[in-house]
């Protein structure tokens, strides 16, 4: 078992894990796929098609021979990109990949006007551009499907947006015996779905929640769906922005393809990026990254512009939802106040404070601040640029997230008053974890390991992939300087015992050979098992889908 160092410097040369601009504007888009150079062993059980999302451009050039930059990394243009692991029994193991942007009609309008037509996330409209004015709306994303950046998530599967009996099977039926991809969507923080195809990427299709429940019309959303993992029902919100926000919690059957609201509950509006489930219960914190209206209202502001600044003083306020009983909210804990991009799991067990009851334990990467966010600034990440070394010499505790665990104690069958939500401990601040990944047969359940990359002070961006056992708080790193992961996709074995067994799968970066390459690394020990090389850089992405040959997609978690 080997634990490799990150850099044994923080000198400004060792800032460089992004040391030229390529990393950042890629022109790597594959529309057919290439055979991609396999070395090592990716193991048979890992067969199957890797998807990734994320930003795939951030610098245009115009017309007119300037160039134009997007500030934030959530505004970067989306891109889809798709690995196929072909593993044949007297062979070698493949590798096929292929890419696809998504926003056509958008980039030719950047090169054209020069302008990004909107506010974006992170990004400023300049009041002076009018291209797009006509077609703005005032709190979510142009839904005409080539001109929509959403590529934040993806769903595998989706159901609800077809009926079973449309189809030739039922939806459970499928999701029991998976073999196929019957569809895959793309997702964002609003309320909006991309449909892809999942052989070319190229964008189908575009739908929004209101079609899966009429109900469903809010402007906002979580790109990060809960799936069960046993049905394949998918649970979420959907919040409606106004003078009175109101949050409607919803689940989606995976058998009937039907909608139903579980819970409605009026709440401050925030930035919540996910949720979680447990067996019995859908669990939404409103976390504080609370939304100012007049601010939302400015179409000339970005979306983060309209985040108050966290207020130690404001608690978090946790919303237990019946998902089984037709109970509708059964609880509102409060906690202290805390920001989250990922919750990692939660599970119930017997209550400590009363054996007749439960309680719901929570993971999440917390951070003090919505401030975090400043983080993923272009300007910031980019080594090359004075604000990046500037901001990694002076990283703050606000700068940094952590593992933390939450107890919700005792739920009631019902009840009114906010209860209190317990910090039961917190770890890895050093390595400022984000991206987690688990094993998902074991979400919903009591787990023992999570896996995530680390955003250290070594670099202006990711410097390894680790795994955190939760019991012992133990860690075990993979790093290489210069080398950049994204998110890990851990990938079971089918014939596995342990909860460790299984391959994790990461897009890596080469900052020094401006290079990407597909890692595959033993979940037990972290040890490399192959890697696919790739003659180019891919985007640095959000999040992805692994899907077997045999067995079931990894699921929204």
């Amino acid at each position: 078992m080997t634990s490799l160092i990150v850099s044994e410097s923080n000198t400004s040369e060792h800032w460089n894990n992004w040391p030229t601009e390529k990393g950042f504007d890629p022109e790597y888009e594959q529309p057919t796929p290439v055979e991609l150079s396999v070395t090592g062993h990716i193991p048979a059980y890992a067969a199957g098609t890797l998807y990734r999302t994320g930003p795939g451009k951030s610098q245009i050039e115009t017309e007119n021979g300037e160039l134009f930059k997007l500030s934030h990394w959530f505004d970067g243009l989306s891109q889809t990109h798709r690995f196929q692991i072909i593993s044949d029994d007297d062979s070698q193991t493949r590798v096929l990949y292929n890419s696809r942007f998504s926003t056509d009609d958008m980039l030719e309008s950047i090169r054209k006007t020069g302008s990004f037509g909107r506010p974006g996330f992170g990004q400023n409209r300049d009041p002076c551009k009018e291209a797009f004015k006509k077609v703005e709306t005032e709190f979510e994303p142009r839904q005409s499907l080539s001109t929509s950046n959403i590529g934040v998530t993806l769903s595998v599967n989706m159901p609800g947006f077809k009926k079973p009996s449309d189809e030739e099977e039922s939806s459970a039926e499928r999701w029991a015996d998976s073999k196929g991809i019957r569809n895959l969507y793309a997702k964002t923080d609003f309320n909006a779905f991309k449909k892809l195809d999942p052989e070319t990427l190229e964008p189908i299709g575009m739908a929004t929640q209101a079609s899966l429940h009429p109900d469903l019309t809010g402007q906002r959303s979580a790109a990060h769906a809960r799936s069960d993992p046993v049905t394949g029902d998918v649970f979420n919100y959907n919040l409606t922005v106004g003078p009175t926000s109101i949050y409607r919690i919803f689940h989606v059957s995976a058998s009937t393809g039907e909608t139903v609201i579980l819970a409605e509950f009026p709440g401050l509006p925030s930035y919540i990026h996910s949720l979680i489930i447990t067996e019995d219960f859908v669990v939404l914190c409103v976390w504080n990254a609370f939304l100012d209206l007049e601010t939302l209202e400015d179409k000339n502001a970005p979306f983060m512009d309209a985040m108050i600044p966290t207020d130690p003083s404001q608690p978090a306020t946790w919303y237990v939802v019946d998902r089984k009983q037709g109970r509708g909210l059964v609880a509102i804990y409060e906690s202290p106040a805390f920001f989250c991009f990922h919750t990692v799991n939660a599970y119930q067990e017997v209550s400590k404070e009363d054996p007749t009851k439960i309680d719901i334990v929570a993971d999440l990467i917390r951070m003090d601040s919505c401030e975090f966010l400043d983080l993923f600034l272009y300007e910031n990440m980019k080594s090359t640029t004075p604000a990046a070394k500037a901001l990694a010499e002076g990283r703050k505790d606000k700068d940094f997230s952590d593992f933390t665990r939450y107890r919700l104690p005792s739920i009631p069958e019902s009840s009114s008053e906010p209860l209190k939500a317990v910090v039961e401990w917190s770890s890895c601040k050093g390595l400022s974890p984000e991206l987690p990944t688990m094993n998902p047969k074991f979400v919903t359940h009591k787990y023992r390991y999570t896996y995530a990359v680390a955003i250290g002070a070594e670099s202006t961006f990711t410097t390894g992939i680790f795994k955190f056992d939760v019991e012992n708080h133990e860690v075990l790193k993979w790093t290489v300087h210069g080398h950049s992961p994204s998110e890990p996709i851990f990938v079971p074995n089918p014939a596995g015992v342990e909860e460790d067994d299984g391959v994790l799968l990461s897009v890596i970066l080469d900052g020094f050979q401006d290079r990407s390459y597909l890692l595959c690394l033993d979940a037990r020990n972290l040890n490399e098992l192959g890697r696919a090389e790739m003659d180019g850089v891919v985007g640095f992405g959000f999040h992805g889908q692994h899907v077997p040959n045999a067995g079931l997609p990894t699921g929204d978690y």
